[in-house]
Order: structure tokens, then sequence, then C-alpha cells
């Protein structure tokens, strides 16, 4: 049931943005005449590792200049790039990874390969035993609050634990008013 309602509401997606999509490769790609996607290893179920899309916010190369973490007002986001991470438009082509089934649209968000390698309590491996998600119950629980990695792991945990698709419903329906308020978008 799960995988029919990702099939279906990514497809849907991915037809009502694909006008966005467009615009929004085309300013990336005019921004500083680099690839309007990026692709980077996240680790998905079962430590089965994919290529999460997003589009590109930072100049060509930013990994060799600097952490993976970008602070705010990091020099190496594009103008372009700030709006798009603002916005949350920049997360729009992971649907394209939902449909590939990589991802959900609901579940833990899928962190980096060298940050899941360095995981040795099995509370943060249970995180693994899902499909990682394009949102999640830790981004419209007020992610700009919660900066503690046992409390973002806490609430995956609550997610799996009592998983349904009607959980996955309301997380996807809270999470458009985050994404608008801004506070999943930080």
């Amino acid at each position: 049931m799960k995988r029919a309602v990702d099939l279906l509401l990514s497809s849907i997606g991915l037809v009502i943005t694909s006008p966005i999509l467009l615009l929004v490769a085309a300013a990336v790609r005019l921004a500083d005449r680099g690839p309007a996607l990026f692709r980077q290893e996240r680790m998905g179920r079962n430590l089965v590792p994919f290529h999460m899309l997003k589009f590109r916010t930072m100049v060509v190369g930013a990994e060799q200049h600097g952490p993976g973490v970008t602070a705010r007002g990091d020099a190496r986001v594009t103008p372009v790039g700030r709006w798009l991470r603002d916005s949350k438009l920049d997360e729009l082509p992971q649907l394209f990874n939902v449909l590939r089934g990589e991802m959900s649209l609901v579940g833990p968000r899928p962190l980096p390969v060298n940050e899941v390698k360095r995981f040795n309590d099995l509370a943060q491996r249970r995180r693994l035993s899902v499909k990682p998600g394009l949102t999640c119950l830790w981004q419209v629980s007020g992610r700009n609050k919660i900066s503690d990695f046992k409390e973002w792991v806490r609430l995956d945990l609550e997610y799996i634990d009592n998983w349904s698709i009607w959980l996955d419903l309301a997380i996807l329906i809270r999470t458009v008013p985050a994404v608008f308020r801004g506070t999943g978008a930080k």
C-alpha cells in the first residue's frame, strides 16, 4: 500500500511540478553554467546506497572547497541556490528517487554514506530498516528547533514504530504548511 501511494503521489507531483522543474533547472544552469542536478550518495534501506537527487545550490566543485555541511551565509551557495534552499524547491528532484523506489514520500531523511558508517548505536541503525523519505516526522515537528541528533533519531523511531498509511498522510499534509512557513526550510 505504501509503495502504491508513493508511486501515485510522486507521479502526480512530477506532472504538476514539471513546469517548475524545467524553470528551476534552467535558472540553476544559467546562474553558473554547471549541471542543474546534484547527486550525492546517501544510505538507503538495509544499508543499500543510492544517489539522491537535488537541484544544485552551490558553485561547481563546492565539495572540494569546504565541509559537507553548509552554514547560513556560506559563500559557496549561489544566489539562486539560496532561494531554492529557502523555498525547499531544491528537494523536488527527489520525487524521481521516490518513483525509482529508492526513497518513499515519508520516512527518515537519508544521511550521507560516510555519516552512517560512523553509527555505533543500534537505534541509529534501525532508522535504516525502512526506506528514507522526502519528508519525515522530524521535519514537521519543528526541525529548526531540534538540533540534538538523539531527538531526531527518537522521532524517526517513533515514526517507524507507529507507521500507518494515515500517519504518512498526516505527515504529508503537515509538510505543506511547514515548508510555506519556513519551519522546515532552514
